[in-house]
């Protein structure tokens, strides 16, 4: 179907996955504490972010702490898993959302903390959340068409400062119930740090073969949910009918493809319980098979995939199909298989 993608790799394999946890928990009720006059002033009671999207803490980055920062704590554990000495990396993608300058790239200052070669091609990829997975992509179409060993792909997200800055609006005294609605898929955020070294699967019979995927985009969607480094303003519910339609489009065509009726775990971006619920019925899959992190650790943006795939690694046995699916606003969507 027009719109639609299928791809197929044949010689790549995850080597590594790794995460680096923010150490600053605040919790839910920390944040509601802070809005107190505002609920009682529009009606409402608190509890919502934790009643509703299921999520009772996110982590924060100490102040000095950088987005690349945080990419580069990911990639160096990543790089030491796997074995791969920094100076063998062909290719570096840095796939975070948030940034602290236009330019230069954030995927410079990763390179220059990890030690990698000049020869190293390294530049930013950005999609939203979905970026972790198109990096993915990426990575397998260079190794595949033998152009480099390994790859490194890298995310460092924060939510700090768009939830202080969110907060202090909220806190106004003219906000408005449609005001705190709109604001409130940025309080749900959560930062962390995750990467990915891919290589050569002939090479590496220890690796996680990364089989291949699809992908479809709606960009009709594009105004449902529109943020920079200070909040996001989002249409909660028109986003989640969007992007489960859009989900559920995908995983239709690519359930024939690809054989999915039955895999051994499913790795969602991590959302909300009420988003994952949703996904969950749609796709007809088995929520005991899918583990979740958003409860303690909130949406970390495109390091929500990788970022749970490696909290749960040590669960998942040798041979086992995993499906990966991440959503972006946009709206894209794709979804991958590796096998363990």
């Amino acid at each position: 179907m027009p719109g639609n993608a299928t791809f197929r790799y044949v010689d790549t394999a995850i080597l590594a996955v790794a995460v680096a946890d923010a150490p600053i928990v605040v919790t839910s009720e920390e944040i509601d504490a802070q809005l107190l006059d505002t609920y009682a002033r529009l009606g409402l009671r608190p509890g919502m972010l934790e009643l509703l999207a299921g999520i009772s803490e996110r982590r924060w980055w100490p102040e000095d702490v950088t987005f690349a920062d945080a990419a580069a704590m990911a990639g160096a554990k990543a790089l030491a898993d796997a074995g791969v000495d920094p100076t063998q990396v062909g290719l570096l993608i840095d796939t975070s959302v948030c940034r602290d300058a236009l330019e230069p790239s954030a995927a410079v200052d990763v390179h220059a903390q990890l030690g990698l070669s000049s020869a190293c091609l390294n530049f930013d990829l950005s999609n939203a959340c979905l970026g972790f997975i198109n990096g993915m992509q990426l990575a397998a179409m260079f190794i595949d068409s033998g152009q480099i060993d390994y790859a490194l792909i890298v995310d460092g997200e924060g939510c700090r400062r768009p939830q202080e800055s969110t907060i202090t609006r909220l806190r106004e005294p003219g906000t408005t119930k449609e005001d705190l609605l709109a604001n409130f898929a940025t309080l749900t955020l959560g930062s962390g740090g995750a990467a990915m070294v891919l290589g050569r699967a002939s090479e590496h019979p220890e690796g996680h073969r990364f089989v291949g995927g699809v992908s479809r985009a709606a960009t009709e969607h594009n105004k449902l949910c529109v943020g920079d480094i200070n909040g996001m303003n989002t249409d909660a519910r028109g986003l989640l009918e969007a992007g489960v339609a859009l989900a559920s489009e995908a995983w239709a065509e690519a359930t024939e493809v690809f054989d999915w009726k039955d895999l051994d775990c499913y790795i969602i971006h991590q959302v909300s319980q009420v988003h994952t619920a949703s996904i969950v019925e749609a796709l007809g899959i088995d929520k005991t098979k899918v583990p979740v992190t958003f409860p303690t650790r909130g949406n970390v943006g495109p390091a929500s995939v990788p970022f749970t795939l490696a909290h749960f690694a040590a669960d998942l046995v040798a041979g086992q199909r995993i499906a990966c699916m991440g959503i972006g606003s946009g709206l894209n969507a794709a979804v991958i298989e590796i096998t363990w």
